[in-house]
């Protein structure tokens, strides 16, 4: 069952190594991020599943290493303690997102339980992420995640995707859901619009709206919000 979950972006920015010389601009969503870490460790889960976008839909195991070499920084982390042996690893390395993920929980220290990744196809429609949720909340007796994703891409003239005005009201539905812990209303997020605007955690938002069915008593709080370079971030937690 799930008890505790947060949501974070999951820019490579993130990583001061690679926002390099900008990565004072986002120190506040960094502190966040050490915030919302902080409530999973709280809750005391049985098992921590890091849920982040993916080109396709697969399982990364304790120790599945990644990099951001890709980005120009020679900074590798791994996810949890493990050899990252197991079936069904794309490629053998975790994607950006779990990646960052993963640098969050060795940032603060995470000990508090084994931790596994799931990578969620993009393209993934809203009742198979539910359904994916409902298979993850059901893997331990108390399970916590760590969702990753971010908002549009598309808040400013120089975004990723350029201006669109409807990006700001689908980002504060975003941040409204997740502040208050509304599963209706994430898995009410319309995919073909999430893709337009560019929203890498659509897919990952509607897994935790399908974890949380059943867990009774879960309530929200929005911990950060902000659109740096154009793309939204958000940093929540249910508990």
């Amino acid at each position: 069952m799930l008890v505790a979950a947060a949501a974070c972006p999951c820019p490579p920015l993130l990583v001061p190594e690679v926002a390099a010389g900008a990565a004072p601009e986002l120190d506040a969503a960094r502190a966040a991020c050490t915030d919302a870490l902080g409530v999973l460790a709280a809750a005391r889960p049985d098992l921590l599943v890091v849920v982040g976008p993916d080109a396709g839909t697969c399982d990364y195991p304790a120790g599945t290493p990644g990099s951001f070499r890709r980005f120009g920084v020679g900074l590798d982390v791994r996810l949890g303690d493990g050899d990252g042996a197991g079936d069904g690893v794309a490629g053998g390395e975790l994607p950006y997102g779990l990646a960052v993920g993963a640098w969050l929980l060795g940032r603060t220290g995470w000990a508090g339980a084994p931790v596994e990744g799931r990578g969620v196809g993009e393209s993934l429609a809203p009742d198979a992420c539910v359904a994916e949720g409902r298979r993850l909340a059901g893997r331990a007796g108390r399970v916590a995640l760590l969702v990753m994703g971010d908002g549009s891409a598309c808040r400013t003239l120089k975004a990723p995707g350029y201006l669109d005005e409807r990006a700001e009201p689908f980002d504060a539905e975003i941040a409204r859901a997740l502040g208050t812990a509304d599963t209706a209303a994430l898995r009410a997020l319309d995919a073909g619009l999430a893709r337009e605007l560019k929203v890498s955690g659509r897919a990952p938002w509607q897994v935790l709206a399908g974890a949380a069915e059943g867990a009774a008593g879960l309530s929200g709080a929005l911990l950060h919000e902000d659109a740096p370079y154009g793309v939204g971030y958000m940093v929540a937690t249910w508990s």
